[in-house]
């Protein structure tokens, strides 16, 4: 898989991306229920569960940055997670903005996370790089929001639900014993939504 951000140019690993290759590649008669597949981050396992239910495993996060009140993190692409009271109270474009350019995060980039936490599950807008600008739903985004909450809460919890403007996704992963975390699964729907020709 080979992915392009919407500003033209080669991006890093897009997990809703692979989980609709995935749902793809199944309409097509190329796979069955269960592919591997390449990218820029390595080898990805995927699965279809139901006839829209896709479950992708993640590359593995061996260290997480742990700052005052902010994680960083890669999961296929780089992530800065902030925890936030009212998630309607923010301005995810002009936060993620001034986070995504500061000196810091300047010349690479960085994707942006700001998340609230609900009773059960968390509710995530990301500013995403490449597109700059709020995304309704990053994959790599909410996987890191899953592993940040997990490490904020001190909890062994092993599966998060996860609310997006774009849908509601859910993160299975475990803590290894090195503080790190492994087998990874971002799962969701993954629906078409149009077909076309082009002659």
């Amino acid at each position: 898989m080979v992915y392009f951000n919407a500003n033209g140019l080669e991006g890093s690993m897009c997990g809703n991306g692979g989980r609709c290759i995935t749902a793809f590649a199944k309409k097509l008669g190329i796979i069955d229920n269960q592919c591997h597949f390449y990218a820029v981050d390595g080898a990805h396992e995927s699965i279809i569960k139901t006839d829209d239910w896709v479950e992708l495993r993640m590359t593995d996060v061996p260290q997480v940055e742990i700052g005052d009140g902010f994680y960083v993190l890669n999961t296929g692409s780089p992530h800065y997670v902030i925890f936030v009271e009212d998630l309607d109270d923010i301005n995810v474009i002009e936060n993620g903005e001034a986070i995504r350019y500061s000196k810091r995060f300047r010349s690479e980039g960085i994707n942006v996370n700001f998340v609230e936490r609900k009773a059960n599950e968390l509710l995530v807008a990301t500013y995403e790089r490449g597109v700059e600008d709020e995304t309704f739903s990053c994959g790599t985004g909410v996987t890191a929001a899953a592993i940040a909450y997990l490490l904020e809460n001190k909890t062994a919890q092993k599966e998060v639900d996860i609310v997006a403007k774009g849908g509601k996704l859910k993160v299975r992963l475990q803590k290894n014993k090195e503080g790190g975390f492994e087998q990874i699964w971002l799962c969701g729907k993954a629906n078409l939504v149009f077909e076309g020709t082009i002659s």
